[in-house]
């Protein structure tokens, strides 16, 4: 009877080791796969002049593959979005961790963190109506579509990484730096600027490096509004000069190229660097914050310079203040204006024929009942195939795994699953699921690749909420004479339900308001009948609102009320995961 209580523990070990190492090796399959398919385009071109190469081409009449301005528009977008997204994130972390008030900073930390909540696609969206529209009237330019155009929208899309993660390293400075430093007689200015940020440093910049991640690895909003003309910009500061990236590359040419050609293996060359620019800045990320649990700092920040003149602490604290407060409005103001203008021009096309009628002349009547249902299909059939895989791994790594080498590489491994960007589970799905497999654009090719992409965030939620259930209760149930297994199932797991469901929920809010990863793979424009059918295709809001926005005109109330049901859905699911969040917080504590 102990021999087979034995082999049922190993086995069911087993399977959650097996859960751990799938999400783990889920990356190295991806980008194996994608090297293997881009290998003769390397081979054809050359790595030199693929990387180097000056023109990017590949429909001339002499095809020419070089995507050096790819890259460089890509570095480009990324740090002009990083010099908006640096300050205003540091400036509004500083505030939620030292300045604001309580209730102030409850008001103001939702807020900042529903700027993540909204889709790239309505980004961009409001990008090509209202950012571009206006830097072409106030600048008197022929197009608005530009760097700065995509960099001010990436510069948004990183703030909420930015603050939280600075947020939360400026909370860890213990309490003692700052009375230290107060009853010093130094201003809270002094304390915060001398003392508080230094001691941060290296979670700052683990944030920057996370901020600088999510820039890169974005497709949607920088395809609608950077230009999209693969040059590099003369003069290179020319920041109104349109622009490409890698990721809009691949969105705008992958669906029109003709498998096994050689600009087909070429964008999945793409692909391919692509993924190791984001590996290696997630790596870098995951060094940092590995510095940060080791107590290193991995910088001191400068002095700053003396003036020649003195200024009264006292008035440099008051400006310094009023910068801070100044930088957590520009950060409220841009959540206000993106809110504020689409749903002022949204609510009233919303009416029950829209919500619940199929589109009729190209989306300009009729409405977008077969998307809404698209869309639940794909985030629900998505968190089916995640969800399992996610909490199997999520109890290896907490209840199982000590401190090994394989368990650093597993946990590496779903952190680069984590930061591999949204348009790379697209390309990879639309080449081994859709064409290899031969499944054709289809409900289960888009399912699975949304699972491949919220894995990691079920991984690290469960796990935290496997975290936060008290040792005593498994010490109570291995006192009864239960075994390692029982007490998972029986005690742990259902303890952490709550969290668990969270981060359930929070994954179906970011599946639901994705585009890339289901654009190749699983979703059409338009249809008028609902299908439970897993390998026909379906409508989505995201795709749908893109098309609407990019292909067919006439249709602005359309596209308003698209996306207006677009950040309701997502709303939904964000706000039901604080709901839980918060019910679970109230029973632990």
């Amino acid at each position: 009877m102990r021999k087979i209580t034995n082999w049922k523990e190993s086995g069911i070990r087993g399977v959650w080791f097996t859960s751990a190492l799938f999400a783990s090796l889920a990356v190295i399959f991806i980008l194996g796969y994608l090297l293997i398919t881009a290998l003769p385009a390397f081979l054809e071109v050359g790595i030199f002049e693929f990387l180097f190469g000056a023109e990017w081409n590949p429909t001339g009449s002499t095809p020419s593959y070089g995507i050096s301005a790819l890259i460089v528009g890509t570095l480009l977008v990324t740090a002009g979005a990083m010099l908006i997204a640096v300050p205003l994130g540091l400036l509004t972390a500083v505030f939620l961790a030292y300045v604001a008030p309580k209730k102030l900073r409850d008001a103001v930390k939702p807020a900042v963190e529903l700027l993540a909540g909204i889709p790239s696609v309505v980004y961009g969206f409001f990008g090509m109506l209202v950012l571009c529209s206006f830097l072409q009237r106030t600048l008197d330019i022929p197009s608005g579509f530009s760097w700065a155009a995509a960099s001010v929208l990436l510069g948004i899309m990183a703030l909420p990484t930015i603050v939280s993660v600075s947020e939360d390293a400026l909370s860890a400075v213990p309490k003692d730096f700052r009375e230290a430093s107060l009853g010093l007689g130094a201003t809270r200015f002094q304390t915060i600027s001398r003392v508080l940020l230094p001691a941060a440093a290296s979670g700052i910049s683990a944030a920057v490096v996370l901020g600088m991640g999510r820039a890169i690895g974005e497709t949607m909003a920088v395809m609608m509004v950077a230009g999209n003309s693969a040059i590099i910009p003369s003069p290179l500061w020319d920041i109104l000069s349109p622009i490409r990236t890698l990721t809009a590359t691949l969105g705008i040419e992958l669906a029109e190229v003709s498998a096994g050609s050689m600009h087909y293996h070429a964008l999945f060359g793409i692909a391919v660097i692509l993924l190791v620019i984001t590996l290696l800045v997630n790596l870098a990320s995951r060094f940092v914050t590995k510095r940060i649990e080791q107590g290193k700092a991995l910088f001191v920040l400068p002095s700053l310079p003396s003036l020649p003149f003195r200024i009264s602490p006292r008035i440099t604290e008051k400006a310094a203040f009023a910068g801070i407060y100044l930088g957590t409005f520009a950060v409220l103001a841009v959540l206000a204006v993106i809110l504020g203008n689409i749903f002022i021009n949204g609510i009233p096309a919303v009416t029950w024929e829209f919500l619940t009628e199929s589109p009729k002349d190209l989306g300009r009547a009729g409405g977008i009942f077969p998307a809404i249902i698209g869309t639940l299909e794909l985030v629900f059939g998505a968190i089916l195939i995640a969800l399992p895989i996610g909490i199997g791994a999520a109890v290896y790594l907490n209840e199982y795994a000590g401190s090994s080498r394989i368990t650093s590489l597993l946990r590496t491994g779903i952190d680069l699953l984590s930061g591999t960007p949204s348009i790379v589970f697209g390309v990879f799905g639309f080449a081994f699921l859709v064409l290899f497999l031969g499944w054709g654009i289809s409900l289960l090719a888009g399912m699975i690749c949304l699972a491949l992409m919220i894995l990691p965030t079920i991984i690290k939620t469960t796990e935290e909420a496997l975290k936060a259930v008290p040792q005593s209760l498994r010490e109570a149930s291995f006192g009864l004479g239960a075994t390692r297994s029982q007490t998972i199932l029986q005690v742990v797991l259902p303890a952490a339900a709550s969290g668990i469901i969270t981060g359930a929920v929070l994954s179906l809010g970011r599946a639901a308001g994705e585009t890339a990863p289901i654009m190749f793979t699983a979703v059409v424009f338009s249809k008028r009948f609902i299908t439970s059918d897993l390998f026909e295709p379906v409508m989505a809001l995201p795709f749908h609102l893109y098309v609407l926005t990019t292909s067919v005109p006439n249709t602005e109330p359309q596209q308003y009320a698209t996306a207006v049901v677009l950040i309701c859905l997502v709303a939904v699911f964000y706000i039901a995961a604080a709901v839980l969040r918060r019910k679970l917080q109230k029973n632990l504590s």
